[in-house]
């Protein structure tokens, strides 16, 4: 969900959606986050959404995101993949699905050569990163192990990072807090260091030192 709302956001904030979508498979995410959402339907994430406003009221969900969808939905009736258009357009084979022209018709858009594609790919792998830091700091999940290949076997989390922890750790935390802090202040408070992920760039450690996996427990556990 995280990956889905930033893409959202870039969308509200006028970044092309080619654009969107090349930078999240070059961040080295298998589908980009709009086709995504096509696939899992459009038409679900407003019913998740407007779900998540009925049980924890309005500020749980951003309203430009709850704007973009209802768009889609209930003025265009594009419902995603199911009924052959959302995101994208998805005409009779062999011809191949296309981003919908009138998306750029949605908000203003931005310069594309003013638009930082780094930035865009640091977005996307950072949100779902610091999301995986949390369920460590929650102790939803114990083993960093776990965290790694289920974040790319469950969602696709950029392969060749070794998973969403050790993405972490490959940038280290202090410059991994760092980049995160920018990137708050910038495009919000999705992109708060835990306090468990702050702590750890003060002492300079990363998952695999601080939560040392114990050799062969998953083995025997199975």
């Amino acid at each position: 969900l995280r990956y889905l709302k930033e893409a959202y956001s870039m969308r509200a904030e006028g970044v092309p959606a080619p654009m969107m979508e090349n930078a999240a498979k070059m961040a080295g995410m298998p589908v980009g986050p709009l086709a995504l959402t096509d696939e899992t339907a459009i038409d679900l994430a407003q019913k998740i959404m407007k779900q998540t406003i009925r049980d924890l009221g309005e500020k749980a969900v951003d309203p430009r995101h709850m704007e973009l969808i209802d768009t889609m939905v209930d003025k265009f009736g594009r419902h995603g993949r199911k009924n052959g258009k959302g995101f994208y357009d998805y005409p009779d084979k062999p011809a191949k699905k296309f981003l919908w022209p009138g998306l750029k018709d949605l908000y203003p858009q931005q310069d594309p050569e003013r638009i930082d594609v780094e930035e865009l790919k640091a977005r996307f792998l950072y949100v779902i990163a610091l999301e995986a830091a949390r369920v460590m700091e929650e102790s939803i999940v114990t083993d960093p192990r776990e965290a790694d290949v289920g974040s790319i076997l469950a969602f696709g989390f950029a392969p060749y990072t070794g998973g969403a922890l050790s993405f972490i750790d490959g940038v280290g935390a202090g410059e991994f807090v760092r980049r995160a802090r920018e990137l708050r202040k910038k495009y919000g408070k999705q992109f708060k260091p835990p306090r468990l992920l702050v702590q750890m760039a003060e002492r300079e450690e990363s998952f695999y030192e601080r939560f040392k996996p114990e050799a062969g427990r998953l083995v025997k556990a199975a």
